[in-house]
């Protein structure tokens, strides 16, 4: 028998152990002391060496790249800030409202987020022959119909990702402070955004330069690759910091729900973790994905100076390709990090299993939600839209948009509505990835803490796999 897995200090049993994980009966052995060191160090050290060598750059180059552009006739902006301060408050409250409705209509948000995305490759398609462009339209016609397809396929699934969701979201309502961790890692990653433009600014200043008959000397495309790295480096460690924090204290939820709450051990420790011992693992993983985008990005670069233009344009495809096979096995893996505190190569080879087990029933359920939430999102975009033409009408605001101030209210409503609302729910796209690996893993626990939504999950599987799943006592 395999040592159980410590959640957040009560034992799991480990997922090597289970044969048949959804089957629900496997054994629990003795409890373990929970595992203590950091995972993965080295891509701690380089992240934060990462950060330094930024930091650096951009105040040792940063101020030089910026003093030609400063302007004294620059116009006065401060409406456009004080619109996105109230479409922003404004927007937190739609958010409520938008994640109450998902998890009172479910399978109809689903439905609805199903066809939305085979609707929208349909005016795709649509507005491609009306511009002239036949090839990208023909190509509209193949993803329309491969959309429609796929609905039919996994319509009946629709019942089970449903489940999947309203568990999650119970997981998070149960949780809310975890939300808080997710608008601190978002305005990090803001604060990074900027941080590194400057030194971007900065660098090409320093490095890049034309002279007085127009010639431009080649950029450096090593310097590029680098900026390129440490710019999605740490954009990934942001966003998969979120990601681990949901996975931990979901993970706490299903099997210790008296640590649940608001502000509760159970978020506070899921973060801490997050940050130290778990923190290596999620910079693994963040780097590779990191080093592949660099490498499409300079493909890019290097496509838009004419340099190996069609050499480039194939790197980019494929490289674009790779990015997105890491990413979203990266997704599957740091729920195992967040839960188990698994090193990033262990958690590897978790997800490899788990897909063994579940294939295609996690991935569907993954996107059918994925669609849901993203309906939602722009839904509260287009209503903080409108309440930004409201703003436009009623105050002077958006005197400076110089005659179109209904658009430009609107993109900015749109813009920080769809922002705000796709943060909150990104909780609920984790915490959904969570559900599915626990409910493989620890199918007892579930049933012994939450049988309510334990019964309503096995009754849903049990319809598409019938006597799959064996009773749990």
């Amino acid at each position: 028998m395999s040592s159980p897995v410590i959640v957040q200090g009560t034992a799991v049993q480990s997922p090597a152990a289970q044969a048949a994980p959804h089957h629900g009966d496997g054994n629990q052995d003795d409890q373990q002391p929970p595992k203590t060191g950091c995972n993965d160090p080295i891509f701690a050290i380089l992240f934060y060496g990462n950060l330094a060598a930024i930091c650096y750059t951009a105040v040792a180059y940063g101020p030089a790249a910026f003093d030609s552009t400063v302007n004294s006739n620059s116009e006065d902006y401060s409406g456009y800030v004080y619109a996105a301060v109230i479409t922003g408050v404004i927007s937190f409250i739609f958010s409520g409202f938008g994640l109450t409705f998902l998890m009172q209509y479910p399978e109809t948000m689903i439905k609805m987020g199903l066809i939305f995305v085979v609707v929208m490759s349909l005016v795709w398609c649509v507005m491609a022959f009306l511009s002239g462009s036949i090839f990208a339209g023909v190509i509209g016609v193949v993803f329309f119909l491969i959309g429609v397809c796929y609905a039919r396929a996994v319509w009946s699934r629709i019942p089970f990702a449903a489940i999947n969701m309203v568990t999650a979201g119970t997981a998070i309502k149960a949780n809310l402070g975890v939300c808080l961790f997710a608008y601190l890692f978002t305005a990090i990653e803001f604060g990074w955004v900027i941080l590194w433009s400057i030194a971007f600014a900065g660098t090409l200043d320093s490095t890049y330069s034309c002279n007085a008959n127009g010639y431009c000397t080649d950029p450096n495309y090593g310097l590029l690759f680098l900026l390129f790295v440490s710019f999605f480096f740490t954009q990934q460690v942001l966003q998969s910091s979120v990601h681990v924090t949901v996975a931990g204290t979901v993970g706490t939820w299903w099997v210790a729900p008296e640590e649940s709450g608001c502000c509760s051990k159970g978020v506070c420790n899921s973060f801490i973790r997050t940050v130290t011992t778990s923190f290596g693992s999620i910079c693994f993983g963040s780097l590779l994905v990191a080093i592949v985008q660099a490498l499409r990005a300079l493909a890019q670069e290097a496509q838009n100076n004419g340099d190996a233009a069609i050499l480039a344009c194939i790197a980019e495809c494929i490289l674009a390709c790779l990015a997105s096979i890491l990413e979203y096995f990266n997704k599957w893996a740091y729920i195992y990090v967040g839960v188990y505190g698994y090193s990033y190569l262990q958690a590897g080879r978790s997800v490899i299993q788990l897909f063994k087990d579940r294939g295609w029933e996690a991935i569907i359920a993954d996107d059918l939600v994925g669609n849901a939430l993203l309906l939602t999102s722009i839904i509260v975009g287009g209503l903080i839209g409108a309440v930004g033409m409201v703003l436009a009408t009623t105050t002077g605001f958006f005197e400076q948009a110089g005659g179109n101030e209904l658009a430009v209210a609107f993109t900015i409503g749109f813009i920080v509505g769809l922002s705000i609302c796709s943060i909150l729910l990104s909780t609920i796209a984790s915490g959904v990835n969570t559900v599915i690996v626990m409910f493989a893993d620890a199918p007892r626990e579930f049933q012994q803490n939450h049988p309510e939504l334990s019964q309503k999950m096995r009754e849903t599987w049990t319809k598409f796999y019938p006597g799959s799943m064996a009773p749990v006592a």
